[in-house]
């Protein structure tokens, strides 16, 4: 991971656009007499995803129904992670939930609830990612993992080119593997690299509080069912897998759709460590929205259909994005940056495989190690 410190935006033009586009946005929740944070719809999401994960776990434990039943209980957990993944904690640890940070604070740690660390999240979301996006070394969010590439600056070896085939299983194992390993790993990584701005004695109090949750964490998921309520461990073990890898792959999917798709941009720092170029229309370049018009996708995926928005304006609650896009575009236009959409779910699932396929087959499959 390149430090961050020596990458800064240099805004060569002294583009306006953000300025312009900022005072347009404020200026919308000034005439429509709204605030930015959550409103009535966004409390009864959280309480509806809450609850999608909570009640089967409750159902599973209460009345032990057979395999089948018990199996499909865990899925619906899965599909409650992953949306208080992506409509939840996201908003809160972004600052975009409540102008309260007690609430923001108390609603972003339902990560803690699917086994997650809000510090390590923070750091490797809000600061690498949204900062440095899809630059190769940095953004850990494009970082390859194991047998994935997805960055045309990292080196191509032989097995990528099938990247696009065998991809969705590994995407699979992200959340399994984030409650297990991550943050242990992102945590020393962070220190070592200067990311992790915190003093030793912060660090071991962080420390301490990772550990703690995790064990918390596997004492309900395995603790209870097992040793209280005298379920299979094997039983347990499935669902939890299932669990896992059901909001692995929703999860994972769903960012992947904004970035690693055709049309993005992978920028590196010059010699200097600059980006030549307005941090601003760098978001436009390396962001693709997909499937506006769904109301399904849109209510699930907390506004990251609507990435470009979720991008420029981190703290301004995500079920604001569709009505906050058209000033977007319309400045985007107006300056002569490009705006990029896939109009539907399947144009941005087929396009991320396209990129995948191609990060696969680049020129420098020369120098590929096999």
């Amino acid at each position: 991971m390149q430090t961050t410190r020596r990458v800064k935006f240099t805004n060569p033009n002294k583009s306006n656009f953000y300025p312009t586009l900022k005072k347009r946005v404020d200026q919308y929740f000034a005439d429509q007499q709204i605030s930015k944070y959550a409103n009535g719809s966004m409390v009864l999401k959280t309480v509806v995803l809450l609850l999608t994960y909570l009640v089967p776990f409750v159902i599973i434990l209460a009345f032990q129904p057979g395999l089948g039943l018990s199996l499909l209980l865990w899925f619906m957990m899965g599909l409650g992670i992953a949306g208080i993944g992506m409509s939840i904690m996201h908003d809160a640890n972004h600052g975009a939930y409540s102008e309260n940070k007690i609430v923001n604070y108390l609603v972003g740690h339902s990560l803690n609830l699917v086994g997650g660390s809000v510090f390590n999240w923070k750091l490797q979301h809000n600061i690498l990612h949204h900062t440095y996006t899809n630059i190769a070394h940095i953004d850990e969010d494009i970082q390859d993992r194991l047998v994935l590439r997805f960055s045309p600056h990292t080196l191509v070896k032989k097995y990528h080119q099938l990247q696009y085939i065998y991809a969705f299983f590994f995407y699979g194992l992200l959340t399994l593997y984030w409650v297990l390993a991550k943050d242990a790993i992102q945590f020393i990584q962070f220190t070592r690299k200067g990311v992790n701005p915190q003093t030793q004695k912060e660090n071991v109090i962080t420390v301490l509080k990772i550990v703690a949750s995790k064990i918390f964490y596997f004492l309900v998921i395995f603790g209870l069912p097992v040793f209280v309520f005298n379920i299979p461990f094997a039983e347990v073990l499935a669902g939890f897998f299932l669990m896992h890898f059901t909001a692995g792959i929703i999860l994972t999917v769903v960012f992947q759709l904004a970035h690693t798709v055709e049309g993005t941009s992978h920028p590196l720092p010059n010699s200097e460590g600059n980006i030549e170029n307005d941090w601003a229309i760098h978001q436009l370049n390396t962001t693709v929205n997909f499937s506006p018009d769904n109301k399904f996708i849109g209510w699930y995926v907390g506004g990251l259909n609507y990435q470009i928005e979720h991008h420029l304006f981190p703290r301004i609650c995500h079920v604001h994005y569709p009505q906050i896009a058209g000033i977007v575009k319309a400045t985007a236009a107006e300056f002569g940056i490009p705006y990029m959409v896939n109009p539907t779910f399947m144009q941005a699932l087929k396009s991320h495989l396209s990129t995948l396929h191609r990060f696969g087959r680049l020129p420098d499959w020369n120098t590929a190690i096999g």
